[in-house]
């Protein structure tokens, strides 16, 4: 489809976006340990001077506020394109790299750490981005309430927290009802792209996706490293001390193209 490109939006500094100060997700006090599985953990960092610049020039611009219903994308990015929706990008290196090589895609980027909001910002000021929207919210919740079927034109999920201890394996982000909740906001042809350095995360990871009916494996197993993710520098020192990191591409068929449930 023939797309007309919008007006590119300015990077003159504005001021600081109300969104960029809070402390969205937290549970509320007196609840030590929320039942519901959140995109993130919590942990404290102190954000830079260039963060803190960059939060205070670029935040009104790219920093969108939570809400509790669909986001109009188009008007977001202004302008139409296929929406890709990260979840917890860090310090936001991976992020800034893929729109720059994918201009022709928009990012909605979901993390709640205020430093990594603030680096991710500084890259997109540094390198003039301008297909990259952040949201300083949990994504278990934008999911459920910002995006609306079939809206996502795929999904990024790279090294999320492992939850390496088998107690705790419950709290991994990649579960059936998340899952579940995904696909239902991906297009047919849709994509969902997950990378982790936790071989038993990644395996976890693969029966997941493979037991999704309305998924099909990219590849045989686990799939090559798009050229589209760069290795960062942490995944870089980890493959120094020997660590192994694993994709999936796992793809949404059309509704015709799913199997039917085999009845007794």
């Amino acid at each position: 489809m023939n797309q007309t490109t919008p007006p590119t939006p300015s990077l003159a500094p504005t001021a600081p976006s109300a969104s960029a100060s809070c402390t969205p997700g937290a549970a509320p006090a007196h609840v030590a340990h929320p039942q519901t599985i959140r995109s993130f953990v919590r942990r404290t960092g102190r954000v830079t001077t260039g963060q803190a610049k960059a939060m205070a020039a670029w935040g009104e611009q790219f920093i969108l506020p939570y809400q509790d219903s669909a986001l109009d994308a188009s008007a977001a990015f202004q302008r139409h394109a296929p929406l890709i929706l990260e979840i917890g990008f860090g310090m936001g290196e991976a992020t800034a790299h893929i729109a720059k090589v994918r201009p022709d895609d928009n990012f909605l980027c979901c993390e709640v750490h205020e430093p990594g909001v603030g680096a991710l910002l500084k890259r997109v000021g540094e390198a003039s981005l301008h297909n990259i929207r952040i949201v300083q919210h949990d994504a278990v919740q934008v999911v459920e309430h910002m995006l609306a079927p079939n809206s996502l034109a795929g999904v990024h999920v790279f090294f999320p927290d492992p939850w390496h201890k088998k107690k705790h394996n419950k709290r991994r982000l990649i579960q059936t009802p998340f899952l579940a909740q995904l696909v239902s906001r991906l297009q047919p042809g849709g994509y969902i792209h997950c990378a982790t350095d936790w071989q038993a995360y990644a395996e976890q990871m693969l029966q997941v996706l493979g037991d999704e009916p309305q998924l099909r494996n990219s590849t045989e197993g686990f799939a090559p490293r798009p050229s589209y993710r760069p290795t960062t520098k942490f995944e870089k020192r980890g493959q120094r001390l020997g660590h192994g990191v694993w994709d999936l591409i796992f793809l949404k068929q059309a509704p015709s193209a799913i199997p039917p449930t085999a009845t007794p």
